[in-house]
C-alpha cells in the first residue's frame, strides 16, 4: 500500500495510524505547489481533487478521505486497539470522526485560505465553540477511554494547526494535555520525524524542523 501525504496536513492522521499498527505502508510525499510526488508521479492522476490523503491499495484501488482511510487501516488489524470492534462503540467513534471532519477540520482549513479572510472571525468563533464541546467528551486519557484511537490521531493533527491560526489552546487544558500525550507516543514521533516535523519550545505543537 501507498499513503500519499503532505507535511503537517490532515494526512498525518492516517500516517500516525499506520505506524501505530505497524502496517506495511509506503509513505509518499506530495509537493503542495506542483502536485508532484516523491516517487515521480502526478498526484492529480491519483486524486483529481488534489488533496491528501490518498491510500492506494495493493490491487490498485484508491481510497480517499481521512476518516474512511483510518477506519480501513484499523480494520486491517482489528486487534490493534485503535478502533473498537463493538458495534455501539464503533458508532461513537464514527460520530467523533465525522464531528472532527466537518466541525473542526473543515473550518480550520478554510481559515488558511485567503478567500475566507472576510469571515475569519466567524470561523474562529465556530471552531472555538466546537473545541469547547469536544474538550468535554473525554472518557479517560483519550476521547473514548484509556486507549489511543483513530479519533485521537485525527484531533491531534487538527489541533496542531491552531498555532498558525491564532487559536489559543490554553483555553481548553484537556486539549493541551491530549497534544502532549499523543505527541509523546513513540510511533507518533516516528511519523512526525518522517514528515520533517519537530517539537516546538512550548512542548505542545509540532512544526517544520
Amino acid at each position: 500500500m501507498k499513503l500519499y501525504v503532505r507535511q503537517a496536513a490532515c494526512s498525518l492522521s492516517p500516517h500516525i495510524v499506520a505506524r501505530e499498527l505497524e502496517l506495511d505502508v509506503d509513505i509518499v510525499h506530495v509537493e503542495r505547489g506542483t502536485h508532484q510526488t516523491s516517487d515521480g508521479q502526478d498526484f492529480l492522476a491519483i486524486n483529481p481533487n488534489g488533496y491528501v490523503p490518498a491510500l492506494v491499495l495493493d490491487d490498485g484501488e484508491i481510497v480517499i478521505e481521512g476518516p474512511a482511510i483510518v477506519q480501513y487501516l484499523a480494520d486491517l488489524k482489528p486487534d490493534g486497539g485503535v478502533a473498537p470492534r463493538n458495534v455501539a462503540e464503533r458508532r461513537r467513534i464514527q460520530s467523533l470522526l465525522n464531528f472532527i471532519s466537518t466541525e473542526i477540520h473543515k473550518p480550520m482549513g478554510q481559515m488558511f485560505a485567503p478567500a475566507y479572510a472576510p469571515v475569519k472571525d466567524v470561523l474562529h468563533q465556530h471552531v472555538a465553540a466546537r473545541l469547547g464541546w469536544i474538550a468535554t467528551r473525554f472518557e479517560g486519557d483519550y476521547l473514548t477511554g484509556d486507549r489511543f484511537s483513530i479519533a485521537d490521531a485525527y484531533l491531534f493533527v487538527c489541533l496542531n494547526w491552531s498555532q498558525w491560526l491564532g487559536i489559543d489552546l490554553s483555553r481548553w487544558p484537556e486539549l493541551e494535555v491530549l497534544m502532549r500525550r499523543v505527541g509523546a507516543r513513540p510511533r507518533v514521533r516516528e511519523a512526525l520525524e518522517t514528515e520533517g516535523l519537530a517539537l516546538q519550545p512550548d512542548g505542545i505543537f509540532f512544526a517544520p524542523a
